[in-house]
């Protein structure tokens, strides 16, 4: 990160903020204006590739802001969309001039065409509908046309509700069969019963659903307009609402302050629906999952609160609250009795968030595997627990159990913080530039690993596929540019390569009546590979190719509205790690070995009927031509079924100090039996290990670097 320039734009930014949005006002809509206000101005000066507000600008709001709004086109009428086009081009002007009259015509007219909807979908789900009629419905929905009356639009939600509903006829169809085949005595349900149960089904759903609006508040749906705004800059620069910025930060550090359970509202009620290992409800082992929170109460208040009915957002912040408060809540039990539950809140860790290790047996020799789902830190403090600690501390615990070979996976890691990265990659080389990253209008900045020692200088592969992103990213291509790992994957990674910063629109307020403003994630830099060419759009390209379940889905960045360009810099000054022995030959033998690899072939047959089926967008309404379909499919997908049934024959074990933590949590120690039941079957670990087995290590330089083992 380039300091320097991040100090001068806040400095800018905070002097111009300072004397421009002081407005002393309460409303709602007033601090509307503001938040359009402040957001459009640090946009202007803060974004790497600003780009000028006008009228093609805003003509792309207007599409992705009413498609936001209602992407079924199951709301609004075509009368609707052809009243509010009169804004198509003018949204430019109304940021300019600190206006929401679009916002505002637009949210009016959802509400009322939701409150239509609400009895619209009754009226419908009142009649039992006729599977034997043969009709269909597109969910090709970018496509359909809005409707004109209240006649087609009745008939769109008939099909949709009937789609719905057809689903659950055809479970319920299965599963009678089913009794039926197990016992001959099972009462069979007629057709008209089948039909009123998966109506039932449906209507239980909707019921849901509209709850779940009914709980959004005019901020809720303002937040989606602000996005529609500033996603059009690019993919990931993003406005936070307060709540949504608590939750950002809970992802990337991994850690909350609260009683460590997940909530579900159900029905108007609050429902716990996991307890988190280790934290003070698992502690406590007075609540379970099941119960009901009825009420709430702090300790510094005489009278709990009731949360029946309440948003769940608003249940979470009554519950959650700073390390040692006590809680008292009012909790329904699954046996139906009520307790009152004293629970003293604490920092919970969320397990999943973290990095995990398994050693690998493979006949006399034993490997690391460590995976790392995110690149996780500490937003206010960098030097509390983060990914680069963890990553090193489990590689010092693998070295302890004497591994020939280490492999990082990095799949479905979708980044974080890009100090982690420097950190862990020069746990694998001496010293050197790990990433080069560049600010609008100035030289690049390489970011490099200062300490000559290394943590371990063994073979290491590292395994991606497309949904490796951003700091993944980073790391892969910069263990690829010193040709210090091998890297095995899909085609090529995500393709992310800029640089976001988390910007809290409180800190630019001389002064504020408004509450909470939330933040922007703003992106404010791109990053480089150490050989000057840029990941993004492009991503990593594997060393070896394997095929997966993304192969043929479009995911990456490329396939993303908006996404900046590739470009590229001069290289920075770094030398290839020369630890290796026919590091080349051993990359062309994996190839090989991979092109014969009949479950990769399988793996690919799979990927692309899975492709094939996504590009599928009509669908019989008719319950047996719907039937035959889900049948045919049931058949094609059969021969896929190997995929499942495919087994390694490497033992994995989880590591000693993770063994005598098991032994008190039984939540972990399952955990731990999946991931190792996954690995098993993993057919990309297994050629990491034969890559592992080939990558000769040079022995002789490796005698000429006493320091390399060490801690």
């Amino acid at each position: 990160m380039k300091k320097s320039f991040l100090i001068l734009m806040l400095t800018v930014i905070v002097s111009a903020v300072s004397c421009s949005f002081t407005n002393k006002v309460e409303s709602g809509p007033d601090k509307d204006k503001l938040l359009i206000d402040l957001i459009s101005y640090v946009l202007g000066k803060g974004h790497y590739d600003a780009k000028d507000i006008n009228d093609d600008f805003s003509k792309e709001v207007f599409a992705d802001y009413i498609d936001a709004l209602d992407p079924l086109k199951r709301y609004f009428y075509a009368s609707d969309i052809e009243e509010f086009k009169k804004y198509e081009e003018l949204i430019d002007d109304e940021i300019r001039n600190k206006e929401i009259n679009f916002f505002n015509l637009t949210y009016d007219r959802l509400q009322d065409r939701m409150s239509d909807a609400r009895s619209l979908y009754k009226e419908i789900l009142e009649r039992p509908f006729n599977f034997e009629k043969d009709e269909s419905i597109s969910t090709e929905y970018e496509k359909l046309p809005y409707v004109n009356t209240r006649k087609e639009m009745e008939n769109r939600w008939r099909l949709q509700l009937k789609f719905n509903a057809l689903s659950s006829y055809f479970d319920k169809a299965e599963e009678q069969m089913d009794s039926l085949a197990a016992n001959k005595d099972y009462k069979r349900k007629t057709s008209v019963t089948l039909e009123n149960e998966a109506r039932d089904i449906t209507k239980s759903s909707l019921k849901e659903y509209f709850e779940f609006a009914d709980d959004l508040e005019r901020k809720d749906w303002f937040s989606i307009y602000i996005n529609s705004i500033v996603e059009e800059f690019d993919p990931h620069t993003y406005y936070f609402a307060p709540q949504d910025k608590d939750r950002f930060d809970i992802a990337m550090s991994g850690k909350l302050e609260g009683i460590g359970a997940r909530l579900q509202k159900k029905n108007d009620n609050i429902k716990i629906i996991e307890i988190i290992s280790g934290g003070p409800a698992w502690r406590g082992n007075d609540v379970e999952v099941g119960d009901f929170i009825m009420k709430v109460k702090q300790e510094d208040e005489e009278e709990p609160v009731s949360i029946v009915g309440m948003r769940i957002d608003d249940a979470v912040s009554l519950i959650k609250g700073p390390k040692g408060t006590k809680v008292s809540l009012t909790v329904k039990k699954v046996d139906g009795t009520i307790e009152v539950i004293d629970i003293v809140r604490d920092v919970v860790e969320l397990e999943e968030t973290y990095a995990k290790s398994s050693t690998v047996k493979k006949e006399d020799k034993t490997f690391g595997i460590v995976n790392l789902p995110k690149f996780y830190f500490n937003m206010q403090d960098y030097n509390q627990r983060n990914a680069a600690k963890d990553v090193k501390q489990e590689i010092v615990r693998l070295k302890e159990q004497d591994m020939d070979g280490l492999i990082i996976d990095l799949r479905d890691n979708g980044g974080g913080s890009l100090q982690t990265v420097v950190d862990i990659a020069g746990l694998f080389i001496e010293k050197g530039p790990i990433v080069q990253v560049r600010t609008k209008g100035e030289s690049p900045e390489v970011l490099s690993d200062k300490d000559s020692n290394l943590l371990w200088d063994g073979p290491l592969v590292i395994l991606v596929n497309e949904l490796s992103a951003s700091a993944s990213e980073i790391l892969a291509a910069a263990m690829q540019d010193y040709k210090r790992a091998i890297i095995i994957g899909s085609k090529q990674t995500y393709g992310k390569g800029t640089v976001q910063n988390v910007m809290d629109l409180n800190r630019w307020m001389r002064s504020n009546d408004f509450g909470d403003l939330g933040a922007l994630k703003l992106t404010t830099q791109k990053f480089y590979r150490v050989n000057g060419g840029s990941t993004q759009l492009e991503g990593v390209k594997s060393d070896v190719v394997v095929p997966d379940r993304y192969s043929y889905i479009d995911i990456g960045e490329k396939d993303q509205e908006n996404p900046l360009p590739w470009d590229k810099i001069p290289a920075a000054d770094y030398k290839p790690w020369d630890g290796y022995i026919d590091f080349d030959q051993t990359i062309n033998n994996s190839n090989a070995r991979m092109a014969k690899n009949e479950q990769l072939k399988l793996i690919e047959e799979n990927a692309k009927w899975v492709r094939q089926k996504r590009d599928v967008n009509v669908y019989s309404l008719k319950y047996d031509k719907y039937k035959a379909n889900i049948k045919l499919n049931e058949q094609q997908a059969k021969r896929f079924d190997a995929i499942n049934d495919y087994k390694t024959n490497f033992t994995f074990e989880s590591l000693p100090y993770e063994q005598a933590l098991m032994k008190k949590d039984s939540v972990l120690a399952e955990k731990r039996k999946r991931w190792h039941k996954s690995l098993s079957k993993d057919v990309y670990v297994e050629e990491a290990i034969s890559v592992l087995e080939d990558m000769k290590v040079n022995n002789i330089r490796k005698s000429k670097n006493p320091l390399s083992l060490k801690n």
